[in-house]
């Protein structure tokens, strides 16, 4: 997107500014052999995977530990990035950048702060709708599944 031009209030001069991508985290937690979806209490509503926008001065790796927690009550362990999901239409609110961690799950599971549920589900038998590209990401998630299995590693 091109830059906008704004005048500086003070002397006038054009200060060039820019609207970049938001990043944001998603996260697949398992827990035995489900994962975790919630069900969002703001627009847009429906089921997504727990998640939120990283804080300035807060690493992609612990946006992910305190959206996990706030949304979920769960505590995770062996957080990995899956990947990166970037299509500007992904959310209808502006465009983001979701970076996507799996984790394991562990802790009484209860929604929270953005989150108006939190519930357990087998990847087979996943609610509808989900919300923005999570079911794009949990296809991807399952396919992946059956690559790392066949050749004896576990996600």
């Amino acid at each position: 997107m091109p830059a906008e031009e704004l005048k500086c209030p003070n002397c006038g001069t054009s200060v060039k500014t820019y609207r970049n991508p938001f990043p944001t985290v998603d996260i697949i937690i398992r827990v035995d052999d489900k994962i975790v979806l919630v069900e969002r209490k703001n627009p847009p509503k429906g089921w997504a995977l727990p998640g939120g926008f990283e804080d300035y001065g807060e690493s992609l790796e612990n946006a992910a530990v305190r959206e996990a927690r706030e949304e979920t009550g769960l505590e995770i362990t062996n957080l990995r990035q899956f990947g990166a999901y970037s299509d500007p239409d992904r959310d209808p609110r502006q465009h983001n950048i979701s970076i996507v961690f799996t984790a394991d799950g562990s802790g009484d599971l209860k929604g929270g702060s953005d989150a108006a549920h939190a519930e357990l589900f087998k990847l087979d038998a996943l609610p509808s709708p989900l919300r923005f590209d999570h079911g794009r990401i949990l296809a991807d998630y399952k396919n992946s599944m059956g690559k790392f299995s066949a050749q004896g590693s576990q996600l």
